[in-house]
């Protein structure tokens, strides 16, 4: 079971060392520019779990109204220098803390996947809590499910906790938020560490 105040002081405690060992090219960035591009310049945009600001919010906010929220307060500090034009609030995609119809666009590169068990279908219920009718949301999941922590995660000392629900149970979740899933692209990179970890990006619509 995933506790998210490990997972909460975990990108606290490493901040710095999470920065530098993310990438901003591959086929995960790919994805990203496609849905980007795909948004009106007045949209708003919430980055859920949008860590230190690069690459995800700093490039939203580069093309419409971009909002970031993560559970860390050290990654919202980073986020502030690197992706100045986004507003941020501290807060849990489990219960995110904006109104209704809030936002057009959403997007969750690597946040579902610390949602503990049993609560991804709240979390994503809240993805389209947040959207307007016809909303779109750009997610990403691990294909299989598995759950697993590291103590010593990225050589820091600092322990991670991780819960993968799978890309089946992901498309039901979509599914029975109100989702209708446009596209699934299997990434090696996903905008991630560098590791051999595949991926799954979702973008879906709210068609309810």
């Amino acid at each position: 079971m995933v506790d998210k105040n490990v997972v909460r002081r975990g990108y606290d405690d490493l901040a710095s060392t999470y920065a530098a060992d993310r990438v901003e090219d591959g086929r995960g960035r790919a994805v990203l520019d496609r849905f980007r591009a795909s948004l009106s310049p007045d949209a708003r945009v919430l980055d859920a779990g949008c860590g230190q600001g690069t690459p995800v919010l700093r490039a939203l906010s580069e093309a419409a109204t971009a909002v970031g929220v993560d559970l860390s307060r050290t990654q919202l500090t980073l986020a502030a220098e690197n992706a100045p034009a986004a507003s941020l609030a501290q807060g849990d995609v489990i219960g995110l803390p904006f109104r209704d119809d809030a936002f057009d666009a959403v997007t969750a590169y690597h946040s579902l996947i610390h949602v503990p068990e049993g609560e991804h279908q709240t979390a994503v219920d809240e993805f389209a809590r947040v959207l307007g009718e016809g909303g779109r949301l750009l997610c990403s999941e691990g294909p299989e499910p598995w759950h697993g922590e590291n103590p010593d995660w990225l050589d820091t000392g600092v322990e991670m906790q991780w819960h993968i629900a799978g890309a089946e149970a992901t498309r039901r979740h979509l599914r029975n938020a109100g989702f209708v899933v446009e596209r699934e692209s299997t990434v090696d990179d996903s905008l991630a560490d560098g590791d051999d970890a595949r991926w799954t990006l979702f973008t879906a619509r709210l068609t309810e």
